[in-house]
């Protein structure tokens, strides 16, 4: 028996867009670029050769055109796990679901998804203007706690590692981070032999989370020197960014093909940042739309 998604479980809107993403079925295609800024979708978007659509809902907006004779959808996300479960449980339905029939479809239509944005660096070897692709990630946001089969997808002795280092095993106020493996295939195609391949964690906040403080001191002062002296089989970690980890598990999950590139634009370690990083991030932009 088919399964049934009900109303209020999958919205659809009466134009029958979904009802996050304003997105139709027929709009999306299978090669998708995510970003967190809705303005970086036009930057994107000034690559590809002609737009079949465009459209724009809070933080969300969507193009699909063509780059090099491949049809490519681009979406933001905005900033934060919480948005990318939005975004690619909506995916996932526009690619695997009947908006007729709200029944699954018989055939997985898989996606494949690279999420491009920016990140602070961890390492000496990962200095302002560096590209990492995240080979693997570490979630501090706890998303993939929620769903079904999150074991069988994770790496769960280098969590037991990390959660021993970082001293947080039993505390019930710190995070259960959960790691998780981007596709290899994906990885081996967008990295090429001149991205960093890292372990990125997925921070659940920009301050607090990553190690920065404010006016509000950290609970654990030492955070940061523990991520950066971490050491797992040879894996360290490399940077912090808030979306790799929940598009890397829900994508395991759901049959997907997903990674996450970014560009360094502060490395925490030697403290130096740049903000001046639009033409830089271009260039990350196509070499993306080259190797997707």
């Amino acid at each position: 028996m088919k399964k049934y998604f009900a109303s209020s479980e999958l919205i659809i809107n009466d134009d029958g867009s979904v009802f996050h993403l304003h997105v139709k079925p027929e709009w999306l295609a299978d090669k998708v670029i995510l970003v967190g800024d809705p303005g970086r979708v036009a930057l994107v978007g000034s690559h590809l050769e002609n737009k079949e659509c465009e459209v724009e809902s809070r933080e969300f907006k969507t193009i699909t055109g063509t780059y090099k004779g491949k049809r490519i959808t681009v979406v933001s996300t905005g900033i934060g796990c919480d948005n990318i479960d939005i975004v690619m449980n909506e995916l996932d339905a526009l690619a695997n679901i009947d908006f007729n029939t709200r029944e699954e479809k018989p055939q997985l239509r898989q996606l494949e998804l690279v999420r491009i944005g920016t990140c602070g660096g961890l390492q000496p070897n990962t200095p302002v203007g560096t590209f990492i692709c995240s080979q693997k990630s570490i979630g501090f946001d706890g998303l993939l706690n929620f769903y079904s089969g999150r074991n069988e997808v994770c790496d769960l002795p280098f969590e037991r590692a990390f959660l021993n280092h970082m001293g947080w095993s039993g505390n019930m106020c710190a995070p259960a981070p959960y790691v998780i493996d981007a596709n290899a295939e994906l990885i081996e195609r967008i990295a090429g032999d001149n991205m960093v391949r890292g372990v990125t964690i997925a921070a659940s906040g920009f301050f607090g989370p990553q190690g920065r403080e404010l006016r509000i001191p950290l609970a654990d002062p030492k955070q940061n020197e523990k991520i950066e002296n971490f050491e797992y089989n040879g894996y360290r970690i490399t940077n912090f960014e808030m979306e790799s980890s929940a598009l890397a598990g829900l994508s395991r999950l759901m049959g997907h093909k997903a990674t996450t590139v970014c560009m360094v634009i502060a490395n925490r370690l030697i403290k130096e940042a740049n903000t001046g990083y639009k033409n830089t991030i271009d260039t990350l932009i196509k070499t993306v739309l080259d190797r997707i």
